[in-house]
């Protein structure tokens, strides 16, 4: 962790200036999209259905996972970490539990578009709320572990923002990360794919599929993995060797998500999309509606 007003080994003035700057930009975008989805489920009561109920689960991991960036930002750009080992546990627990509900969360949407396209057959409100509460009851269970001693949270190379601890890559960290990310990416990954594929084979040459069908794997695998790399990499060689600088990519790309998320569930949904415009022009929301 960088001392107040000394910069963090490896890095250069400019460097933790265009970290600090590309985490808020990102940690701005991502607010300020999932809210206004979250925004237009509350005031937009067409979209209160059980598939939505997914979408908007999604959308609150998001803006959690952006509100963990915000923090990082404001740390980078201070260069330093002003809340100590506690809150640096904190911070670990509430961006792992944030990111790990996004990633079930766009699994549990493709399960939950494979049966609405798949089986002709509403999504059940009881089923739906069971997925959310399973989904975050789950992120929660993982996130907690380290903090009980299984994994550990520390410092990112930065010094400004915290994660799952991959510097010593002992027979602990091993166990965890490999346990952690069958259950919660492999898994998700698995079901992402699967349910997409059997959508595209039976609906795909009849043009009533009117869905990304390879976006979200493709957000997964890309926005995910680097992380993935790094951490397995951490399984079988020292870590730290690599450049500090190249250890906080999978950092800066992972808070992508959030912005690439509402883009594709929600500006990429029409009747979302109506929903958040509506929430933006309530006036013209009003008039409409008269009419």
């Amino acid at each position: 962790m960088a001392e107040s007003g000394s910069l963090p080994a490896g890095f250069g003035e400019l460097e933790v200036l265009a970290v600090g700057t590309v985490l808020l930009v990102e940690a701005l975008a991502g607010l300020s999209l999932n809210s206004l989805t979250i925004l237009s489920f509350c005031k937009t009561p067409e979209l209160r259905t059980p598939s939505h109920l997914l979408v908007l689960s999604l959308a609150v991991a998001d803006s959690g996972l952006s509100l963990n960036a915000l923090v990082a930002a404001t740390s980078s750009l201070l260069r330093r970490w002003p809340y100590g080992s506690e809150g640096c546990q904190a911070h670990g627990f509430q961006g792992f539990v944030t990111a790990l509900a996004s990633i079930c969360s766009s699994a549990a949407i493709a399960w939950g578009r494979y049966h609405h396209y798949c089986t002709r057959s509403r999504l059940a409100w009881n089923t739906a709320v069971f997925l959310v509460f399973f989904v975050w009851l789950s992120s929660a269970f993982w996130a907690a572990l380290p903090l009980l001693g299984w994994g550990h949270y520390d410092y990112e190379p930065l010094g400004t923002c915290c994660t799952l601890d991959y510097s010593k890559g002992d027979r602990n960290f091993t166990s965890f990360l490999l346990t952690m990310a069958f259950f919660n990416l492999l898994l998700p990954l698995l079901i992402t794919l699967t349910s997409y594929r059997l959508m595209e084979q039976k609906l795909g040459k009849t043009g009533q599929l009117q869905v990304n069908t390879t976006l979200p794997a493709r957000t997964l695998l890309l926005c995910w993995g680097p992380y993935a790399v790094l951490y397995l990499y951490a399984t079988v060689a020292d870590a730290t060797s690599i450049s500090p600088k190249l250890r906080m990519v999978p950092a800066l790309v992972a808070k992508t998500v959030p912005t690439i998320n509402a883009v594709n569930y929600a500006l990429g949904s029409e009747m979302l999309h109506r929903g958040i415009w509506q929430c933006l022009s309530p006036q013209k929301s009003e008039r409409d509606r008269a009419q």
